[in-house]
């Protein structure tokens, strides 16, 4: 592929993740209020998984391929990005405000996925094996994990849902097209993004291999980027539509997918050595996780702040000039 075909799938790949992000919170969030389910919720796992689908993809194809580098980097580029970048951003549009039930519950589980991703990359330390990898068991462990995330998402969903009076009333069926419309905004919407964020993805790796990047460094950043662009994209246009459940349930959603669905996936087809991501990475992942929750708690409580937010900002920026000072 040509710099200029590149370039193309660059702007038409974000293009698309921009419309395809505003088709998936309006939907998604049509649905969550005709079955009395919160935006959380349905951030926490349609949303979530839809917009963790171009990971998915990615690492499970390089899991086929035999590149490692690829897969790992995205998992944790992403959830670097999603924390310290799309929290980050979605603040300085409008501060976050977030649930106490949040702060407890759903953040700590996104702190332990981070602490187990960092346990796996110092396997090489513990078990005396070198490279340090994520072995077919850990993929399995992982994946029985995500199972159990789930299960404990649906049951909070049915104890938070409210009287279904309104609902009898709504079963119409003048009502229907406009649920059968919100589904096809739905469907829409993630294969908008799917489709933009592997166009986006294909076009940046592209120039970065024009350029000489190393295979680790390009899945820390340009793949890490490209796709988490649906997560930016529908945490940004959800927090300019005053939903900010759905923002911060499709960071925490999406980042604990990456982890125990997307990475637990990927190593059970293949074992995954930690090539070029470094404990500098993982760390960093840690930090951001537990900066997520002290900037919820501090100064003005459950609230990510514009200034907070600003300094998440910064956080990634200088982290990402780490790994471009390294690449170069």
């Amino acid at each position: 592929m040509g710099i200029t075909a590149s370039i193309i799938w660059l702007i038409a790949g974000l293009a698309l993740i921009l419309v395809g992000a505003n088709a998936l919170t309006d939907g998604a969030s049509a649905i969550a209020r005709r079955m009395g389910i919160s935006d959380l919720i349905i951030g926490l796992t349609v949303v979530a998984f839809g917009t963790s689908t171009p990971e998915l993809v990615i690492s499970i194809v390089a899991a086929v391929e035999g590149n490692a580098a690829i897969a790992v980097g995205n998992v944790v580029g992403s959830n670097i990005l999603n924390i310290l970048l799309i929290i980050g951003l979605t603040a300085l549009v409008r501060p976050i405000i977030i649930k106490k039930s949040v702060m407890t519950q759903e953040i700590p589980i996104l702190i332990l996925s981070s602490v187990i991703m960092l346990i796996l990359g110092y396997s090489a330390t513990l078990d005396g094996i070198s490279p340090a990898s994520v072995t077919r068991v850990d993929g399995l462990l992982l994946l029985i994990f995500f199972l159990l995330f789930m299960r404990y998402t649906f049951a909070s969903a049915r104890n938070s849902a409210p009287a279904v009076d309104a609902d009898k009333e709504t079963a119409s069926a003048g009502h229907r097209p406009r649920l059968a419309k919100s589904i096809l905004y739905v469907v829409a919407g993630l294969a908008a993004l799917i489709f933009g964020g592997e166009k986006f993805v294909d076009g940046a790796s592209s120039l970065a291999r024009h350029m000489g990047i190393c295979e680790a460094t390009i899945g820390l950043t340009i793949v890490a980027i490209g796709t988490s662009l649906p997560e930016l994209a529908t945490s940004i246009v959800a927090a300019v539509k005053k939903q900010p459940g759905l923002a911060v349930g499709n960071v925490i959603g999406s980042n604990i997918f990456n982890i125990l669905l997307i990475l637990g996936t990927a190593a059970t087809i293949s074992p995954l050595p930690f090539e070029g991501v470094g404990l500098v990475d993982l760390w960093t992942l840690v930090g951001a996780s537990f900066m997520f929750l002290w900037f919820g708690w501090a100064f003005r409580q459950r609230t990510i702040t514009r200034p907070e937010g600003a300094v998440m900002l910064v956080c990634y920026l200088a982290y990402m000039g780490y790994l471009i000072s390294g690449a170069v």
